[in-house]
């Protein structure tokens, strides 16, 4: 792959674009590489490394300079999430967790005083986000959640339960997320539920991890975890905008979630791929190498192909993408995500085709790609979310 096929001008549209992804690759290579396969094995997630992305200033990469972010923009956020994910979708995960479903909901929906009370400390690391919408009977079915949040004089009350929550909890003992952005029902208004966002600290009483969930398929080196809420009692203080605006926080958040989500979809993808033509140059079969048989060229011509339009699209969305603006473009942040998530499971799935034997076992790196990527075409949205979404946009009148 000496042509430079990973390193196309439309991926690194300006010199800070490219610098931006020398850095990160090189910390991937020497930090996270090393560490990816034990941590799956532990199903461990690695807080010190993670603590370390905090120095490199991509903890808040989209967060304004003034609050500790680098300011940045969208395409540097896929940047970093595509490079990462090469190597670690774990850990990437818990990354994407933190750095976009936390800080860069509360650098966009958050008032000044929550903003300069908790952003310099979750860009540098020190603090922990995560983001709690997700229930055990409600998913993709948002306005369904049963959590509520109670007026009670200058508090909220908050009662409920939350699951499958990135970033739950930060260890094996169980410790909560430092900070937990959660959508509760607060009302109802004109006969709809009113959803409503607060900012919960640990040790506020009645924060608790119900467990950490474990023996999940893929994504082990990324702490998946219940969250219980009980008689939970927070400042109004901890109220993100105005009752009822939660749906709109929603949707402006839930587009660079995707844009992210299908970048680490093109980091799987990309590994896959280099995988396959280094395996199919180095193996020989009936005393030919392997690139030289028909089915095996198909399974990299195919990739190669999938994986350089799915990244035109994804680059493309990120390009035009307004992280402070409400003029959102959810068809095409739908549409990356629905279309790279199944790309990487595929890609990661001929890569282990053509591994054979050795693609089946975690040393060879494409098996766990394969387990992790399966999580993206259900996680910050399914599948067929999206093709509702984006059906439903196109057809709008």
């Amino acid at each position: 792959m000496e042509a430079g096929w990973r390193d196309i001008d439309l991926l690194n549209p300006t010199d800070e674009h490219k610098m931006l992804r020398d850095s990160v690759r090189s910390f991937v290579t020497a930090e996270v590489e090393p560490q990816a396969l034990d941590h799956d094995r532990q199903e461990k997630f690695n807080l010190p490394l993670f603590r370390k992305l905090g120095d490199l200033g991509l903890l808040g990469i989209t967060v304004p300079e003034a609050y500790g972010g680098s300011g940045l923009d969208a395409t540097a956020a896929v940047i970093v999430h595509e490079e990462i994910s090469a190597s670690d979708p774990g850990f990437c995960l818990a990354y994407l967790a933190h750095s976009m479903l936390f800080v860069n909901n509360l650098a966009v929906n958050g008032s000044e005083e929550q903003k300069k009370k908790i952003l310099p400390a979750a860009c540098a690391g020190t603090r922990v986000g995560a983001m709690a919408m997700s229930e055990p009977n409600y998913g993709t079915d948002v306005m369904g959640m049963e959590t509520t949040a109670r007026r009670d004089g200058d508090h909220y009350v908050i009662d409920g339960q939350k699951m499958w929550i990135t970033n739950g909890c930060i260890d094996d003992a169980g410790t909560p997320a430092d900070d937990v952005l959660i959508y509760a029902k607060t009302g109802e208004k004109n006969g709809r539920p009113m959803i409503s966002t607060f900012l919960v600290e640990r040790g506020q009483d009645g924060y608790e991890v119900g467990q950490k969930i474990r023996d999940k398929s893929g994504m082990r080196a990324s702490n998946t975890a219940e969250l219980v809420f009980t008689n939970c009692r927070v400042p109004k203080t901890s109220l993100i905008g105005e009752e009822g605006e939660s749906v709109h926080h929603m949707m402006r958040n839930l587009e660079i979630e995707r844009v992210a989500l299908a970048a680490m979809s093109l980091g799987i993808a990309r590994r896959s791929l280099e995988a396959m033509v280094k395996y199919s140059k180095e193996r020989k079969a009936f005393g030919k190498p392997l690139h030289s048989f028909g089915q095996i060229q198909r399974h990299i011509a195919e990739s190669y192909a999938e994986y350089r339009a799915c990244s035109t699209y994804v680059y493309d969305t990120a390009r035009r993408m307004d992280l402070w603006s409400d003029r959102g473009n959810r068809v095409d942040s739908d549409g990356v995500k629905l279309i790279t998530t199944t790309l990487a499971k595929n890609i990661a799935d001929r890569a282990i085709q053509v591994l054979g034997g050795y693609g089946y076992v975690g040393e060879y790196v494409v098996e766990r790609l394969w387990r992790d990527a399966k999580l993206l075409e259900i996680g910050g949205g399914t599948l067929e979310a999206h093709q509702k979404n984006i059906t439903r946009d196109l057809t709008r009148d």
